[in-house]
């Protein structure tokens, strides 16, 4: 099996406007637009398709970001095919009510569902968890908000490797947050864990904004958090960042290196955003969705809506995608198994 630290590979791409040398950007929309082509040939060979309104499952609650990056696109992509695309929040069980929602609906191409990391986790994590990863067809990845590891502006550190060495010397004396157990943060801190030789006491909150009042104050050590969520704390002088999980930086911070930069390449996971369908899914469907879903993309409104939520666009279609989540699946299997998280109930 594949080491639980392979890494996660990513085209990079930044939402908005094209600014200065990123080429990259340029290159994507142009190819993109491509697809949006291809996209009116597989059309033709779906006569009729949609002939109705679709529905996209987001299988956690209104108003978090998943919700709000996916009611961006698909509001988007129902513009491109004419008919609209209703989303619906059933939210439950980590997000296994909506997904196994998604898997008794009919595999028509009428049925999409929002995912994030849960998809690759959940079969791994969460009792009772009644699918698979292969159950499902990616349609496309959106995106990621980058994610930064930020200390007390108090501990005397001041770089991702110093920390290190301070918690080594410690081992199992200072605590890290987590919203909860299982979530993207809680498995990208230990990700980084079982890379170095870490050991810290798990705190857990509820949210993400509950823990920063008591990291601030010096109560823990370590929290990893949305770029967004710990920017304000940063530039007050109340945190410090000393590391961004993402491919590149961000501009918000541009000081502060990635995880590859700063000597841990492996540890780099994104909390990414996409969408997908049943497997049994035509696959003429799932491809003509991939392209409406990257013509969105493309579309400039639209990046610079999901720019504000603090996304990073890293699109990537139909195949990618389903290599990506295949790769996913196993590396979250590993660092479960390496880290002995136990299941949840």
């Amino acid at each position: 099996m594949p080491s639980p630290t392979t890494r996660c590979r990513l085209p990079v791409m930044r939402a908005g406007r094209p600014e200065g040398p990123d080429r990259g950007r340029r290159r994507w929309l142009a190819a993109a637009a491509a697809l949006g082509a291809a996209g009116l040939q597989t059309a033709r060979g779906q006569e009729g398709y949609p002939a109705r309104p679709l529905r996209c499952v987001v299988p956690f609650a209104a108003g978090g970001i998943l919700d709000i990056t996916t009611r961006v696109v698909t509001g988007q992509m129902a513009a491109q095919l004419g008919h609209p695309i209703v989303v619906e929040n059933r939210a439950g069980a980590n997000g296994n009510i909506g997904t196994e929602q998604v898997l008794r609906s009919p595999a028509d191409g009428y049925t999409l569902m929002a995912c994030s990391p849960y998809l690759a986790v959940n079969p791994h994590l969460v009792a009772n968890t009644r699918w698979k990863a292969a159950d499902f067809a990616g349609i496309g990845l959106i995106g990621a908000p980058p994610n930064v590891f930020v200390v007390p502006a108090t501990l005397p550190v001041g770089s991702l490797r110093e920390l290190i060495e301070h918690v080594k010397a410690r081992p199992g004396q200072l605590n890290v947050t987590n919203p909860s157990a299982g979530s993207s943060n809680h498995l990208g801190q230990e990700l980084l864990f079982g890379l170095t030789g870490m050991e810290m006491q798990n705190v857990m909150y509820k949210t993400q904004a509950e823990m920063l009042p008591d990291l601030i104050n010096g109560l823990h050590a370590l929290s990893l958090v949305t770029v967004g969520l710990a920017l304000p704390h940063i530039r007050e002088g109340r945190l410090k960042a000393l590391a961004i999980s993402a491919p590149r930086r961000s501009p918000d911070l541009p000081g502060v290196p990635t995880l590859a930069e700063a000597g841990y390449p492996e540890a780099m996971f994104l909390p990414w955003f996409g969408l997908v369908a049943a497997a049994a899914t035509p696959r003429p469907l799932v491809r003509r969705l991939s392209e409406e879903m990257l013509r969105a993309l493309a579309q400039p409104e639209v990046a610079a809506r999901l720019e504000k939520t603090g996304t990073q666009l890293t699109p990537m279609g139909a195949e990618e995608f389903d290599a990506f989540i295949g790769r996913e699946n196993t590396r979250w299997a590993g660092v479960i198994r390496q880290r002995n998280i136990k299941p949840l109930s």
